[in-house]
Formats: C-alpha cells, structure tokens, sequence
C-alpha cells in the first residue's frame, strides 16, 4: 500500500511544480510586457510652480510678454511719431485725386513713404545716436537715462510740427496744468503730433484734388455740350490727368512739397 501510495503522491507532485512554474512563467510575461519597448521614448514636458524662486520665475516671464508686445506694436507707434502719418495720406489722396485704382500700388506707395521718412527723419536719427546709443555702448549711461535723451530730440520735431490748438486740448483732457513745452509727458506730445498731422495731410491732399476736379468738371461741360451724354466723363478726364501730372513734373512737385512741408 505504502508503494501505491508513494506512485500516486508523485504525478500530484510533479502537476503542482508545473503549475508553479505556469505562473511564474506568466507574472514574468506580463512583467516584460509592461517595461518600456526599446528605443527613443517621448519627451514629457512638466509644468510646476514648486520651484526654488517661483515669483521671480513669474516676473520674468511677464518681461518676455512685454517685450515681445512691444516688438509686435513698436513699427506702428515709431511710425506714428515720424513724418510717414503725413506722407502716406498725401500720396494716398494723389492716387485716389488721379482716378487711378491700382497704379502705383500700396508697397509702392508705402516704399516710398519709408525711404521719404528716413531722409526727413536723419537729423533726428543722428542727433539719437550721438546723445543717447553712443554714450550707452560706451556704458557711460544707463538705459534709462539712454532712453530719456532719446526723447529729446523726437519730441522736438513732434513739437514743431504740432499746433499749440492741438497740444492744449490734451493737456486740458490730461488735467496737467500750464506746462512749458519741454516739460509735455509724451503721453500728451505724441497724440497732439498725430491730430496735427491728419490735419496738415487733408489740407495737403484738398489742394491737390483741385486741379484735378476743375478737368472733370470741364470734361463733363464740353460732352453735355456736345449731346454725348452716355459716355462717361471718366474715359476722357483720365488720360487727361495724367498728361497733365506728367507734364508738370507731378512726383517732383509732390515730393518737394512735402519734405518742406516738414521745415526741411
């Protein structure tokens, strides 16, 4: 018995190992198939405010954004602070005064405003340069005070060219009091300077329309006159116009005016 007994207890024990081994066999499977595959991994990213300096992280990123705010805005305010406002509304009112749609065209127009600006603009630029980046290059000065002797010199020209009706109406809006010139906040000197010019552009570019509308007007009488009612008065005046322009030497004549419109 104890012989039977003994061959019966050894399959038992042999089924028991193998299930043993079946599950070791699995718990390693799914281990494996839990590690990572082989090769390059994806980058994760993680974003925490537990750092070391956490406000100084804060305040550095708001001068990124405000820097690149100023990027993206600093073309059109430097530009409003110049002489181009002036210059691209003339040359604007001479197309539209032309009758023409398309000729010359915006980057032509806004080309030539550019390079007009910077040749009106160089005695301020080099009078910048000489007061202000040149010292701070040097570090001679601090960027603030760079900055303060930059202003100077812009907001002189500003000034020459603004009307005093114009500068007092925002320092009466702006509560500031009686102030000398030189001591005006640029808040106050810059839209002063744009106001001036949107003004001094649409006298400019009235008197340019006039001549222009006098062709109409007789291009109009003489087909009235002559019963051509149904032609339009547009097909004989624009040829017209722009014989006349060329013949006057018109670009030469609109240019000289408004560089010394400027003073210059």
């Amino acid at each position: 018995m104890s012989a039977l007994r003994q061959l019966l207890l050894v399959p038992r024990r042999t089924a028991l190992w193998m299930v043993f081994a079946t599950v070791l066999f699995a718990f390693s499977s799914s281990a494996q198939d839990q590690s990572p595959p082989p090769g390059p991994q994806p980058m994760g990213v993680s974003i925490s405010m537990n750092g070391q300096n956490p406000l100084q992280d804060i305040d550095s990123t708001f001068k990124v954004f405000a820097v690149m705010t100023l990027l993206s805005l600093g073309p059109s305010i430097i530009l409003l602070m110049t002489s181009f406002t002036r210059i691209v509304i003339v040359l604007s009112f001479i197309r539209t005064a032309l009758s023409l749609q398309g000729a010359p065209s915006n980057q032509i127009i806004i080309g030539l405003s550019l390079f007009l600006t910077f040749f009106i603009m160089a005695p301020v630029w080099e009078r910048i340069d000489k007061e202000a980046l040149t010292p701070l290059r040097a570090q001679q000065i601090t960027s603030a005070e760079a900055l303060d002797k930059a202003t100077v010199p812009l907001k002189a020209f500003m000034l020459r060219q603004t009307r005093p009706k114009d500068v007092e109406l925002f320092v009466e809006i702006s509560r500031i009091g009686p102030t000398a010139p030189d001591a005006l906040p640029m808040k106050v000197v810059i839209p002063s300077f744009i106001l001036s010019e949107l003004r001094t552009a649409f006298q400019m570019g009235f008197l340019l329309f006039l001549p222009f509308i006098l062709i109409d007007l007789v291009v109009a009488t003489v087909l009235m006159s002559m019963g051509m009612m149904m032609m339009p008065p547009m097909t004989i005046s624009l040829p017209l116009k722009i014989l006349l322009f060329v013949l006057v030497d018109g670009w030469n004549l609109v240019v000289k005016s408004i560089v010394l419109s400027f003073g210059g």
